[in-house]
């Protein structure tokens, strides 16, 4: 396990990545740099079409709006809505305790993907799964630990370390793709399936700092320390990435998030020259492969760089519940999509609120035209949230009915009605 594998076909992908990686010594003493001029591999183009340039009339709703086709409501799913809140997902659990037999195989990722699916019909299917889990196709193995979460046993301090690291391997991975193949059966085009991943610079911390970690000192010193070893890290993780997201795309996905969960945790200017750079390039190879699929971008955080987040040309942009949805809105203008916010908090609250706070939502798609809007909480649904609350925010959010005549005139303010 090396990076003697494939080794033309992963140094010239490396060299388009335009990241300025390759000033360390340490690709040319592992051959990544031969002698001449490297040739650009060129892009294939998606294998299924179907999944990658899908008919707009047949797609899910959360498609179009993600898109800013015209919608009659904006569509509704949330983050982390199959887990361990739901009564289904706990029974199965103490069938299947380890974490990593229930999000790493087939028959138990559909199940659980469905869990949410049969019991409150969201408007996305998004597939159980983490943003670990491809780890160990390129090259880094982890545990999950019972107190301490995700484990790496082996952090990625120093340039000989990466010559642990290959080009992911997806055969390895045939468990997402056969559960997102089986998923889009199920759901048809009644919901959108969506995928996820997550940044560079996320997946990154847990490589160097070993797991979980409230402080990221590690892996912030390494950026002054080691940069050099730091950016062939985000540099191979941003290969290993697009190709898992096409991946994903291919077997069905609608759609895919990218989380860049701990973003968030760098300065406005260090997101710019350790995080930015890498979705960008990400966002292009999907873009060159499956243009039609839309690519949502999350980081928890995100307040302080919504504008910047905007550059990376994903489709839409998944806001926080700090962050004020109609100052949002009006930062990132009316051409690109956004997700978000309710509080997950509020789903504790008596169900009125739920239903006060949905409306709060809908004023603001109200203001801004009913394009581009999908609903959905601010982070993720917490432990111990009550079903019933959860039943509620999708009932309501189905209720919802935007005035056709706004479709076609943005600029007016549209007229939302809340109905039952």
């Amino acid at each position: 396990m090396g990076f003697s594998t494939s080794t033309s076909f992963y140094c010239s992908r490396y060299c388009n990545l335009g990241l300025a990686w390759k000033s360390s010594s340490l690709f040319v003493q592992l051959g990544f740099i031969p002698n001449g001029s490297i040739k650009p591999t060129k892009i294939s183009p998606c294998k299924f079409p179907r999944a990658c340039l899908s008919s707009p009339s047949s797609d899910p709703l959360l498609v179009k709006a993600a898109r800013g086709d015209p919608v009659n409501r904006p569509p509704a799913w949330m983050m982390r809505q199959a887990g361990r809140y739901m009564a289904a997902y706990r029974k199965l659990a103490e069938k299947h305790p380890s974490f990593r037999e229930r999000s790493e195989t087939t028959d138990l990722i559909v199940e659980i993907s469905l869990q949410p699916w049969e019991a409150f019909h969201p408007d996305g299917v998004i597939i159980f799964s983490d943003i670990l889990t491809p780890l160990p196709a390129f090259g880094v193995p982890f545990d999950i630990e019972e107190v301490r979460g995700p484990v790496i046993h082996s952090p990625l301090h120093h340039e000989e370390d990466l010559k642990a690291l290959h080009p992911i391997d997806l055969d390895k991975l045939q468990f997402v793709g056969e559960s997102l193949k089986i998923l889009r059966r199920e759901v048809g085009e009644q919901a959108a399936v969506l995928g996820f991943v997550g940044a560079p610079w996320t997946i990154a911390t847990y490589i160097v700092e070993g797991g979980t970690t409230r402080t990221y000192t590690k892996i912030k010193s390494m950026c002054h320390t080691a940069p050099h070893v730091l950016r062939a890290l985000l540099s191979h993780l941003t290969v290993a990435i697009a190709e898992y997201i096409v991946f994903q795309v291919q077997s069905g996905a609608h759609c895919v998030q990218i989380f860049d969960s701990w973003g968030g945790q760098l300065p406005p200017h260090m997101w710019d020259s350790w995080s930015k750079p890498y979705i960008d390039k990400i966002v292009s190879t999907v873009r060159t492969k499956c243009p039609q699929t839309p690519l949502v971008l999350y980081i928890n955080g995100n307040g302080g760089i919504l504008e910047r987040m905007k550059l990376t040309g994903v489709d839409v942009i998944g806001l926080d519940w700090t962050v004020d949805m109609e100052d949002g809105r009006k930062r990132l203008g009316n051409d690109i999509g956004i997700q978000g916010n309710v509080d997950p908090a509020v789903l504790f609250s008596p169900l009125s609120a739920v239903a006060d706070e949905i409306k709060r939502y809908v004023m603001v798609v109200k203001s801004a035209g009913p394009r581009h809007h999908i609903l959905n909480l601010g982070h993720g649904v917490l432990v111990g949230t009550p079903e019933e609350a959860v039943a509620h925010f999708f009932n309501v959010a189905r209720s919802l009915k935007i005035d056709e005549k706004t479709v076609e005139h943005e600029n007016n303010a549209p007229k939302t009605v809340v109905g039952r």
